[in-house]
């Protein structure tokens, strides 16, 4: 779905704050061993935090705009041959279009996402 509106990463709350300090974020450790920041299309975010976040708490949720990030953005094939949306290079702020705290429910112990735009 290299339509969409609005792609998802999700990071450590403190990685979140350092790279408001520092006007872009370059990715976490795994996105800098990986080469490249994963992103999820909206169908796809929660799957990709319950596989590779579960149970973690102070995670942040960012929301981007895939048009602001140009042709370092590429959807690649991945998990069950999807294509999930990989930038190589680092965030702008001005690509963000906002970014919320991901808290856990307390009963399941899933992450509660917010309604999330396509």
């Amino acid at each position: 779905m290299t339509d969409s509106r609005t792609i998802y990463h999700v990071c450590r709350h403190s990685e979140w704050q350092a790279a408001v300090a520092s006007g872009h974020y370059p990715g976490s450790s795994q996105d800098a061993a990986d080469g490249f920041i994963h992103f999820s299309a909206a169908h796809q975010v929660a799957a990709s935090v319950a596989k590779h976040r579960a149970g973690q708490s102070g995670l942040t949720l960012v929301a981007a705009d895939p048009a602001k990030l140009g042709p370092a953005l590429r959807w690649e094939t991945s998990r069950g041959g999807d294509l999930f949306p990989h930038l190589y290079g680092p965030l702008p702020m001005a690509a963000v279009k906002w970014a919320a705290d991901l808290s856990l429910d307390a009963t399941t112990g899933r992450h509660v996402f917010p309604v999330l735009e396509d």
